[in-house]
């Protein structure tokens, strides 16, 4: 048997070694295969349908936590109970003397007014919304903390992600068909739990793709090109959810328009419904296993998921992903609010201040990507930028607080603000997928969607109990803006190092990344370095004749290091690295 084994070997040594392979591409994937046969961190590079498929579901759920919930739903809820009693301004004024329109002010009313009963207290419906959101937080957390060894181990991450997005879908079809208040916790509390077990098996699948494309164990020479695919993948997914959400609000609008809003409503959560379960075939291409182990040899739940505290990257990334998500959210609320109740704008200029805010990003996120590139930044400057951007926007807001803001500007503000989210949306998930080491990007994607979910909605849960609240919605986010840039800055994050402490980048420096260390070393999550070129001789010598302790180790740092020497020209990053992109791109 150890014969045949030593057989095998030197067949994909010779493998990798075969002088007639002059195709770049196809040495490359040889060098792969070899290796993948002996490191089970080795993914199978993704297919362009895969990719296309991972975008696809992400124009199917990213509307979820930005237009459903915050938008859909409390607008359901209003229009539940009669015509709350007339202002004392009347509905032709706003609070601040502005002309409205009675329809404008009466919807706004009967969203802020508090008539949903909750025990003794009568609170309104964005109250009732952000209630039933925060339960459904509540109920997700247990879950994710039961199912985290499965998102790992095991053939389980399918079954788990088309489980989460059917009972999302399910849930999402019978809101609108009782007449009551009470019905509707149960109805968002499934959806925001399902939607969260989902979106950590998509944030996972992220990780596992740019493994994929890039391999295990990159040299620190060579992270540009993982962070060039890691971003470009992010940042076009957000591009992409952030289209399904212009969908979304726009036929929210149109359906707002008619007679009957419970009704038109209701198929705005059906069709939600539909277009969620659309992206359901984003659950054939998740991969099924990311670390090898039986059963017995599983950590149990409690280890695995308290494993993320012992990678400083990745807890400060869960910090960052709270202040991002609640000062996107918070904006978002609060300035919809105050442009309907209080500056009354025409409702076609909210129309158009929805679809820019959704819309801009098609064309600023592929813009940044190329700036990112340019510029040779990491993803924790790229999220300062997005930093940057909310804290102008919330700055120029608290400071003009007083003023009646003309269309022009709201315009233009909407699209600097979905620009910035649309940018901390995509680099925070790409510094968590650097942050995770091979065989815990379940679990560490099931933390980041738990606190990004979390962030939005504490961000929510202002606006709804401060309505018309601007300038103390203003303040806060431009606080938790300068909270989130002072972490980035002394928070120690960083793609390169956290992708080092996780073991996705070793040691190396020079044109070919090799170790010039005088011994082979191990990596510390199982993956081996490459040996210094002086003592290939000695190990080509001992693979061929089946000698040394080490002997599988020495055959997979032999793949490594012919996969080096064969490729020092087109995987060098002197020249803008476009060389190793398109090779692994291709």
């Amino acid at each position: 048997m150890e014969s045949n084994n030593k057989d095998h070997h030197r067949s994909i040594e010779s493998s990798i070694s075969t002088p007639d392979l002059h195709d770049t591409g196809l040495k490359l994937e040889r060098a792969r295969e070899a290796y993948a046969g002996y490191n089970s961190d080795v993914m199978e590079k993704p297919s362009k349908m895969e990719v296309w498929i991972w975008y696809l579901y992400e124009v199917c759920s990213y509307f979820i936590h930005s237009s459903l919930l915050p938008i859909v739903f409390p607008l359901m809820i209003s229009q539940i109970h009669r015509l709350p009693a007339e202002p004392t301004a009347g509905w032709l004024t706003s609070p601040i003397g502005l002309s409205c329109r009675p329809q404008l002010s009466q919807l706004y009313e009967a969203l802020v007014n508090k008539n949903v009963e909750f025990g003794t207290a009568r609170i309104s419906a964005l109250q009732w919304t952000s209630f039933s959101w925060g339960v459904g937080l509540g109920l997700a957390g247990p879950i994710l903390w039961l199912i985290s060894t499965s998102l790992d181990y095991g053939n389980f991450q399918p079954i788990i992600a088309g489980t989460a997005i059917a009972t999302g879908f399910f849930f999402c079809l019978p809101t609108g068909f009782f007449n009551v208040t009470w019905i509707f916790p149960p109805f968002i509390i499934a959806i925001v739990a399902a939607s969260t077990i989902a979106a950590a098996t998509h944030t996972r699948h992220h990780g596992m793709m740019v493994r994929g494309f890039t391999g295990p164990n990159l040299h620190k020479s060579r992270f540009a090109l993982r962070r060039w695919i890691s971003s470009w993948l992010s940042l076009y997914a957000a591009a992409a959810g952030a289209l399904g959400s212009a969908v979304i609000t726009a036929f929210t609008y149109y359906m707002l328009r008619k007679k009957e809003k419970e009704l038109s409503l209701w198929i705005v959560t059906i069709f939600s419904g539909l277009a969620w379960a659309a992206g359901i075939s984003h659950v054939a291409f998740i991969k099924p296993r990311s670390v090898s182990g039986d059963v017995a040899g599983r950590p149990s739940p409690a280890k695995h998921s308290l494993s993320i505290f012992t990678y400083p990257h990745a807890f400060t990334t869960l910090i960052l992903t709270f202040l991002s998500s609640f000062t996107t959210m918070c904006i978002f609320a609060s300035g919809y609010l105050y442009f309907a109740g209080f500056l009354c704008l025409r409702p076609p200029v909210i129309l158009y201040s929805w679809l820019i805010y959704f819309v801009f990003p098609l064309i600023s996120l592929p813009a940044v990507h190329l700036v990112q590139h340019a510029l040779r930044a990491d993803a924790a400057k790229m999220h300062a930028l997005g930093f940057v951007m909310a804290l102008i926007t919330s700055g120029f807001g608290f400071y003009f607080r007083s003023g009646i803001w003309a269309a022009g500007v709201i315009l233009a503000f909407s699209a600097v603000q979905g620009t910035s989210a649309g940018v901390m949306h995509a680099f925070q998930r790409v510094l968590l997928s650097d942050c995770s080491p091979p065989g815990k990007e379940g679990v560490f994607a099931a933390w980041f969607e738990w606190w990004r979910a979390a962030g939005a909605f504490a961000g929510f849960t202002v606006a709804a109990t401060l309505p018309g609240e601007i300038s103390t919605s203003l303040a806060v986010t431009f606080l938790t803006s300068v909270a989130g840039i002072v972490v980035l800055v002394y928070g120690h994050i960083s793609d390169t190092g956290g992708a080092a402490a996780a073991g996705h980048v070793v040691a190396g420096e020079g044109k070919s990344g090799r170790v010039h260390d005088e011994e082979q070393q191990d990596d510390p999550d199982g993956g081996i370095t490459s040996p210094p070129p002086r003592a290939r001789l000695a190990l080509e010598d001992d693979v061929h004749h089946g000698n040394g302790k080490n002997y599988n180790n020495n055959v997979r740092s032999l793949a490594v290091m012919k996969e080096d020497e064969d490729h020092d020209d087109e995987l060098s990053f002197q020249h803008d690295h476009e060389d190793d992109i398109s090779l692994a791109l291709s």
